[in-house]
């Protein structure tokens, strides 16, 4: 089925962005953006990359080298996946990740589900270590690859093409017929990761404010975070919070002036 003349594909792999944070060899970079075009994804984000634009990436690129040059690069993982609703952590790390990780065959139908109504982002961290914990933070599903696990260890463009080639193996299987034809609410749009980070940010500091927390960013709030986290929220459900929030800061407020 060809790419470009295939509206409903393009559609559904067109809403899904790959970022890459903190790569440490632009070939890697490279590689990827020619994995991408291969599976008919378009949009490569990186954060904080060591070298790049870079020869090595470029060499490696092939077919890939005009999306790498339209990848945008960004100074933190919270203003890459602003726009996004869904976000998707790729891991090796299961042990550490105390929330259930998916298969990519499991991971592909529900990225495909969520991203024609918001964009969706899928991560990658460094070769070296992966993801931090706090990165791993701004995520709501996880991904691993069912690899030997003597042999656990992926190369960072392979890891790409083996999450975006499941992506696209469901999109045709579908032929564009589920995302197409699903009916979108207006008033159920998935918020976006900025809207999210901002009220997980309001809802820290009416914590703190309330005495629950010690200090800001305190260890248990990672935990809180993830009640919010598990799910991607809509942005009325979100809305809804901010509102509740405010009116909680109104009254310690006016508690504070009347002493």
């Amino acid at each position: 089925m060809d790419m470009e003349t295939n509206t409903p594909l393009n559609s559904m792999l067109g809403s899904i962005c790959i970022v890459l944070v903190e790569t440490t060899h632009p070939g890697n970079i490279g590689a990827t953006a020619r994995a991408l075009v291969n599976m008919g994804l378009s949009d490569l984000r990186l954060v904080r990359p060591q070298m790049f634009p870079s020869p090595d990436a470029a060499a490696r690129a092939a077919s890939g080298e005009a999306l790498l040059s339209a990848a945008r690069v960004f100074s933190s993982l919270d203003d890459a996946i602003a726009d996004c609703g869904l976000i998707v952590g790729s891991t090796a790390r299961t042990r550490s990740v105390s929330w259930p990780v998916m298969s990519p065959s499991e991971m592909a139908p529900v990225v495909l589900d969520s991203s024609h109504q918001q964009r969706a982002a899928i991560l990658f961290g460094r070769e070296s270590r992966g993801l931090t914990n706090k990165q791993l933070d701004r995520c709501q599903l996880f991904v691993t690859a069912p690899v030997d696990v003597n042999h656990a260890s992926l190369n960072l463009a392979s890891a790409v093409l083996l999450l975006a080639y499941e992506l696209r193996k469901t999109a045709l299987l579908r032929d564009g017929s589920a995302a197409s034809n699903r009916p979108t609410n207006g008033k159920d749009l998935l918020a976006t990761s900025g809207m999210v980070e901002g009220f997980i940010d309001h809802f820290e500091r009416v914590l703190y404010v309330a005495g629950f927390l010690e200090q800001p960013s305190d260890k248990l709030f990672r935990k809180i975070r993830r009640i919010f986290t598990r799910r991607a929220l809509e942005e009325d459900e979100v809305n809804i919070l901010r509102g509740v929030l405010s009116a909680i800061e109104k009254r310690i407020d006016g508690a504070s002036n009347n002493r």
